[in-house]
């Protein structure tokens, strides 16, 4: 058979990265990861996959991060018992990542069946188990940087340094179809020339296919020397000083909270910002971090970070009772928590408790997906729903991008123009469509437009000698394209509940809250009449 791609996540969206090569000796899966934001794309996590599992070969992984890595527990509990290849420091951080989005998962499946149970409704599984997990870490083999192996007969891969986080790797794979040899490029996450710990990215030229990520490739940001990185951090943490007050950096537990950390403590030590408490709230951070020290000497300014992490001020929680504890404090400190997002761990019940108070800061460093809490914070929002219950947003929101693990969209440019000459298509990937609109226009004079490609879930493509052909699809996609990195009816819903709140609240009195309410009621029997007819 000629050799096919599928793009099984990460399309047109920036979470569920997976990509499938199939040959006429096996398949190959490159990453496995969770698909965050609207619930309507989380729903895919539990969802069967669209290939079988056990018929897959190998797996390649580029890096630990849950959106590349965070399905492969249940394509083990699924049947899949094949070698997945990674760095050494990548198998490393999915250790301690993989088992910690396991217990999450178990956790929160808990709690949702308990109330299932008392609405009578039927319990929920999780999307796999710590037991997935663990017998997941088993099945990983190392690879080095810029060392050939064969994943499967007529197929090689190597990594790249992809510059975003420990151990992460752009792929580079060359399968045999027939006589000819086709080489394709699988970016991955592309760091930015400015990165904290990571050195720039690398990669080889002269490929038939690439599929380039563009998380920000409509996005130029300001110039991000470290001196300049730092200096906009030192003023976002002056200006959320308040007493009794308490500044929120959502954020992930990997990386980005350890960089953080280390430009924190430089602060202090420079007296640029007085001593301030600092609390990592996520037992998976302190692992990460753990791991980190332990690859120091592979990273840049390894042994500053190190002393960041062992500095007096920097804290971890580690238990539910040692974070709840956190809501108590009365001094202003800083509590970096994930996830990045806002949609889940820790970071929200801390956003429940400050939310609501002027005296509070959240300072967003990541990207926020469409669909998160993120995201419809930094959008503006005047109310907030968390776990349920509704919040008014009091607090100061900012955002600060310069602690992203992302390329911008000249940095994206610059690395495609690098990889040149390209023989057949570069497909744009893991971005919302405004951003990949951004990204194929900036190298629109490097690449034909004719051959850029933003394919969506679940679509096809045969790579033959004249380039790819888009195939037929024989089953409808498990998301529609109009649907994916969008707002939808679970978003709508939250809304909805916050503006018949607000309206019952601006109700002169309790009759006219009481027609507020027959209103609704009569609209609510006169759609059920209306399926009941149909």
């Amino acid at each position: 058979m000629p050799l096919r791609l599928t793009f099984h996540g990460a399309s047109r969206c920036v979470t569920g990265s997976c990509f499938r090569l199939e040959t006429d000796r096996g398949q190959l899966l490159v990453d496995c990861g969770l698909f965050q934001g609207p619930k309507t794309e989380k729903e895919l996590n539990y969802r069967p996959f669209p290939f079988d599992p056990a018929k897959l070969d190998a797996v390649i992984l580029s890096h630990a991060h849950i959106d590349h890595a965070g399905l492969l527990p249940k394509l083990v509990r699924h049947g899949y018992r094949g070698p997945i290849h990674a760095t050494a420091a990548t198998r490393d951080l999915a250790a301690v990542m993989l088992p910690d989005s396991a217990y999450i998962q178990e956790t929160e499946v808990e709690q949702l069946n308990r109330r299932n149970a008392r609405r009578k409704k039927p319990p929920v599984e999780p999307i796999y188990r710590m037991a997935d997990a663990m017998r997941t870490i088993e099945l990983f083999e190392d690879a080095a940087y810029d060392t050939w192996f064969e994943p499967l007969p007529g197929v090689r891969a190597r990594f790249w340094n992809a510059g975003h986080l420990l151990g992460s790797a752009s792929i580079e794979v060359e399968a045999k179809d027939g006589e000819r040899t086709v080489r394709l490029l699988f970016s991955a996450d592309i760091g930015p020339d400015y990165k904290l710990l990571q050195p720039d990215p690398t990669g080889p030229s002269g490929l038939d296919y690439i599929l380039c990520e563009g998380t920000y490739g409509d996005r130029d940001r300001i110039d991000a020397t470290e001196e300049g990185r730092r200096s906009a951090l030192r003023d976002e943490v002056r200006a959320a000083m308040r007493p009794k007050g308490a500044l929120l950096i959502p954020s992930f537990a990997v990386e980005r909270a350890q960089e953080l950390i280390s430009d924190l403590v430089q602060l202090m030590r420079e007296g640029a910002i007085p001593e301030i408490p600092i609390y990592v709230d996520s037992p998976l951070a302190q692992k990460a971090t753990e791991v980190f020290a332990g690859h120091a000497h592979e990273l840049e300014g390894g042994e500053e970070l190190v002393r960041g992490l062992h500095s007096r001020n920097v804290r971890f929680t580690q238990t539910v009772e040692e974070s709840k504890s956190l809501d108590r404090l009365s001094d202003f400190h800083i509590v970096i928590a994930a996830s990045g997002m806002c949609d889940a761990g820790r970071i929200r019940h801390r956003l429940k408790n400050w939310i609501w108070r002027e005296e509070a800061t959240v300072l967003l460093v990541g990207f926020q997906a469409q669909g998160t809490l993120g995201r419809i914070l930094k959008d503006g929002a005047d109310e907030v729903r968390i776990q349920g219950d509704t919040f008014a947003v009091r607090a100061r929101v900012r955002s600060l991008d310069l602690y992203s693990g992302h390329a911008d969209g000249p940095q994206l440019a610059a690395w495609v123009k690098e990889r040149l000459p390209l023989r057949h298509q570069l497909f744009l990937i893991h971005g919302e469509e405004p951003a990949l609109e951004g990204l194929a226009a900036r190298v629109a004079s490097l690449v034909d437009p004719a051959r850029i490609v933003m394919p969506s879930i679940d679509q096809s493509f045969v790579l033959t000698p004249q380039g790819a052909r888009a195939l037929t699809p024989t089953e409808p996609p498990r998301v529609a394209a109009d649907a994916v990195a969008r707002l939808d009816w679970h978003n709508d819903v939250s809304k909805l509940i916050l503006d018949i709140n607000d309206a019952l609240s601006d109700a002169t009195d309790d009759k006219a809250r009481g027609v507020l309410i027959r209103r609704l009621r009569r609209a609510l029997e006169g759609e059920a009449g209306r399926r009941a007819e149909a």
